[in-house]
């Protein structure tokens, strides 16, 4: 443990263990899952905090050897035990992609694409690039390179092989291979009325597929195959999100949809209920027209749906009037 801290110390990182954890101090062969809670602090008389897992609800996962951008990580957690506390001082080299990473982490925590904003090139060049990271203290790090402070608790070691590997650990290949057993079990979750978890399995494979479309040249041959696949997922996860009754979310995923496939009558249906769910009428009698007339087999079902918009519009007109009567008499 003692020869573990000085070649830290010799790297530019001092450790200090707040709380000692229990059992033994695994070698963390690649593969191994890291599961922890994080606090990211500025090296300053306030040690001001940066970023902290805990207001995000949920740790961070971390899978050895699978060459995350922050390698400084992988390093600190890999001299730590289950249970233990502890906390690193990392010299300004190993904290130099800091603000990049955050961002992506950020993007995760309120359901963004991780990937956003990203280029193809390496974290150092996007840090010369990039004007802004959408974020003041981010852009200030980004600016004005600086030692952290990573306070980790860690919570759990997991050997290769003793767990499931989640979709954003797995290498290109992977992502691929699972895609189709994700859809899978959306499919099987959502027939089973769990639609929260069908949902969650549709967004994994949608961000599977996206992490490997953002390597490709927009328009390209690949590109336009893997935008295939990702198509009917979307519309799956919108139809859960439908059913979760969020409807914004609907309306903006079908909106991106359809800017690419002018004639897909599923975006547009779809796009149309969440339209007439939101009181959007005009809109709402636009998209669900637009669907039946791409299929007119759908004529029934569409008029069904504008009878029931209408009536709730109705409705709802009936009730404000009631209650403005009211209000004034």
């Amino acid at each position: 443990m003692a020869e573990r801290a000085l070649m830290l110390e010799a790297d530019g990182i001092v450790k200090r263990i707040l709380h000692v954890g229990s059992g033994p101090l695994l070698d963390f062969a690649d593969g191994t899952k890291a599961t922890f809670h994080y606090r990211t602090l500025r090296c300053n008389e306030e040690r001001t905090l940066v970023d902290d897992s805990r207001d995000r609800g949920k740790p961070m996962e971390l899978i050895i050897g699978k060459k995350f951008k922050l390698p400084v990580w992988e390093t600190i957690v890999s001299s730590m035990r289950q249970g233990e506390v502890a906390e690193f001082r990392c010299d300004t080299k190993h904290v130099l992609v800091y603000p990049m990473v955050s961002k992506s982490l950020r993007n995760i925590a309120v359901g963004k694409d991780p990937l956003e904003g990203q280029r193809h090139c390496c974290g150092i060049t996007q840090l010369h690039e990039h004007h802004s990271l959408g974020h003041p203290d981010l852009d200030d790090l980004q600016s004005n390179p600086q030692p952290l402070i990573f306070l980790i608790e860690m919570l759990k070691v997991e050997e290769p092989g003793s767990y499931e590997q989640e979709a954003w650990a797995m290498s290109d290949e992977e992502k691929l291979e699972a895609v189709p057993h994700i859809h899978e079990e959306g499919n099987r979750l959502f027939k089973a009325g769990r639609v929260k978890e069908a949902a969650k399995k549709y967004h994994d494979a949608i961000a599977c597929l996206k992490n490997l479309q953002m390597k490709e040249r927009p328009g390209d041959e690949h590109w336009m195959a893997l935008d295939g696949m990702i198509t009917p997922l979307l519309l799956n996860y919108c139809q859960c999100k439908m059913m979760l009754e969020e409807y914004y979310e609907v309306i903006e995923h079908c909106t991106s949809i359809i800017n690419k496939y002018e004639d897909n009558v599923k975006a547009y249906f779809k796009r149309g209920k969440a339209q007439g769910a939101v009181w959007n009428e005009a809109e709402a009698r636009k998209d669900l027209s637009k669907a039946a007339l791409l299929d007119p087999s759908l004529a029934s079902l569409v008029s069904r749906e504008l009878r029931q918009i209408e009536d709730r519009i109705r409705r709802k007109e009936e009730e404000e009037k009631v209650r403005y009567k009211t209000l004034f008499q």
